[in-house]
């Protein structure tokens, strides 16, 4: 590139002459002397948009990437919606940030826009997970509240993630008012950036021992964990905010035996030793099972940075260490927890879960046993805990999950929560081991007892210009002309989550499906196969979550019936892809 597009040369001069700090300007003016075009075009053609979950992106300058204007636009914005909806009260916010690298400078001047706009503002005194901060709008009665964190992104990237006052993040109407007021802000000169210290509260500690003494209270098998307390733990926070809460959760439980990743204890927003601080891959979680091989361990697990997803590695049946997936994992724990609860006569029959459509329908199955209601929402968590929040004082919520590796046990957030799901995890291994069975173990027997389940999500990538709709025409193209068939069987249910309708190919019949509107599309077979379809929300891809299951009459026969799940989750996806 030789030279700036016109219109984006005047979004850049905009930011020269306007009212941006001398040090922005002054890095805009090297890179137009050293010729970055194509960064600067990158940086500026377009405003990093404020979506239903926030803000996430590169952070440089200019109004495409991460920076204290546009994260003052979205708190400006955030700050009027509340002054709006909250007119007679004096507003307070919580806010806390993860290991990213200007996390903290951001939060500070997050939090002086607040205060700037007479809003009182808990500030977290270090980095903090995602689900503390959710829980601290809640204990603190806050009307929101702000997170800054790009989850498992690369370290390139920051975020900001915006919160109602339950405690979940914003969901509809709320998310779109705020978005509103984040797009009628015109200039940087309506943001409030001077900060008012009489309005700023610093937390931490506190919140931190009432938080670790609620999870305390979920905790069911203590004579299990009191007999099994050596039971060996590795665990890594592959440089997170789960640091500072998971060690001493386990220790409350009363673990005697956790071995932490030294190397990973060190909060780094360059994450040093990691490709991708995403637990739910291999390579994140290869520095804890080595630790666990040198010293025999028995349970690993590892969170992202903000410590809301988790991922685990046990040992099969001979020895060998394993990861297992998030439906993998979710499906232990919620038959742990129906299970606990059952022997702990608290079923009352008014209990239930929560998963999101495209986590693996095991679950429901297990739900069906204890006759426990199952709830599926959306994908997102968000509308997990919008669920909860309607039903809060109605039905009693034992746990839930999403087969992103996030789940949730107890009330106490409005978010996915590691370190609650940690501790849980724990806790069961400690439970099946006292009775002489292991996670693995006990993964093998619920198959055999409600049918082995096996899922696979393939994301196809349609890159450049032409790539959003290039998915969208795949979308139109499987709602006028669905497939008939998969893998041999006849399609008999196709669900459509934009239209809100199920129809049963069969009998004709059409139903209303009872969720918002969302551009999905399910096609369920007579053989019990599901695949839902669904464009990414934050990347330019499209996504097929296939699951397929079949009886598992013999452990000894896993290995073959994986096999042959397997192949015919390949032929589903190679039939509705085209790919030979």
């Amino acid at each position: 590139m030789e030279s700036l597009d016109p219109a984006i040369q005047e979004k850049v001069d905009q930011w020269l002459k306007g009212n941006y700090d001398e040090q922005t300007k002054a890095e805009i003016r090297s890179k137009l002397e050293n010729e970055q075009y194509e960064e600067l075009a990158d940086a500026f053609y377009k405003d990093l948009e404020f979506g239903t979950g926030g803000i996430r992106g590169i952070m440089g300058i200019g109004p495409n990437r991460v920076n204290k204007y546009t994260f003052g636009m979205a708190t400006q914005g955030f700050s009027n919606f509340l002054k709006k909806n909250y007119p007679d009260e004096q507003i307070s916010v919580a806010i806390a940030h993860d290991c990213r690298n200007n996390s903290e400078t951001l939060a500070r001047v997050v939090a002086d826009i607040f205060s700037d706009n007479g809003i009182y503002v808990y500030l977290f005194d270090g980095l903090r997970p995602t689900p503390e901060l959710s829980y601290a709008i809640r204990e603190l009665k806050c009307h929101g509240g702000v997170m800054l964190t790009a989850s498992h992104n690369p370290k390139e990237y920051n975020g900001y993630k915006a919160y109602g006052a339950d405690g979940g993040q914003l969901v509809s109407p709320q998310d779109k008012m705020v978005m509103e007021e984040v797009q009628n802000i015109e200039d940087v000169q309506e943001i409030a950036f001077e900060g008012n210290e009489e309005k700023i509260e610093l937390i931490g500690e506190e919140i931190d021992n009432r938080y670790l003494d609620t999870i305390k209270k979920l905790s069911i098998s203590r004579d299990a964990i009191e007999r099994q307390k050596d039971l060996s733990i590795v665990f890594s926070p592959i440089h997170g905010t789960s640091g500072v809460l998971v060690p001493p959760a386990l220790e409350r439980y009363g673990f005697e035996n956790v071995s932490l990743v030294e190397e990973q204890m060190v909060y780094d927003g360059n994450f040093p030793t990691v490709e991708l601080p995403n637990p739910e891959e291999k390579e994140a979680l290869s520095m804890a099972l080595d630790k666990a091989k040198k010293i025999d361990a028995e349970l690993v697990m590892a969170t992202d940075p903000d410590a809301d997803r988790v991922g685990i590695a046990v040992k099969d049946n001979n020895g060998e260490w394993i990861l297992l997936n998030g439906n993998q994992t979710g499906t232990l724990i919620i038959n742990y927890m129906l299970n606990a609860w059952q022997e702990a006569n608290k079923l009352s029959g008014n209990e239930y879960i929560v998963k999101t459509i495209v986590t693996t329908y095991l679950i429901d199955r297990i739900a069906d046993h204890y006759d426990v209601e199952c709830f599926n929402t959306l994908t997102g968590f968000k509308y997990i805990g919008e669920l909860m929040t309607k039903l809060e004082d109605e039905k009693q919520f034992i746990a839930g999950g999403e087969e992103s590796y996030g789940y949730l046990i107890g009330e106490h957030v409005r978010d996915k929560d590691a370190v609650v799901s940690a501790v849980i995890i724990a806790e069961m291994a400690a439970y099946y081991k006292d009775k002489g069975s292991s996670l693995y173990e006990t993964l093998l027997d619920i198959y055999q007892q409600y049918g082995y389940f096996r899922e696979k999500l393939v994301s196809v990538y349609k890159r450049g210009r032409e790539g959003a709709s290039e998915i969208q025409q795949m979308l139109k193209n499987y709602r006028e002309d669905p497939p008939k068939s998969l893998a041999g069987s006849e399609v008999v249910v196709i669900k459509d989550y934009k239209s809100s309708k199920a129809k049963n190919i069969t009998t004709g019949k059409t139903e209303d499906i009872g969720l918002p509107s969302s551009n999905v599309l399910q096609f369920i077979t007579e053989d019990g196969s599901i695949v839902s379809v669904r464009p990414s929300g934050t990347e330019p891809k499209i996504k097929f979550y296939c699951s397929v299951n079949t009886e598992l009459n013999s452990i000894d026969a896993f290995d073959t019936v994986t096999e042959q799940l397997e192949g015919k989750m390949d032929t589903i996806i190679n039939e509705l892809t085209g790919d030979e």
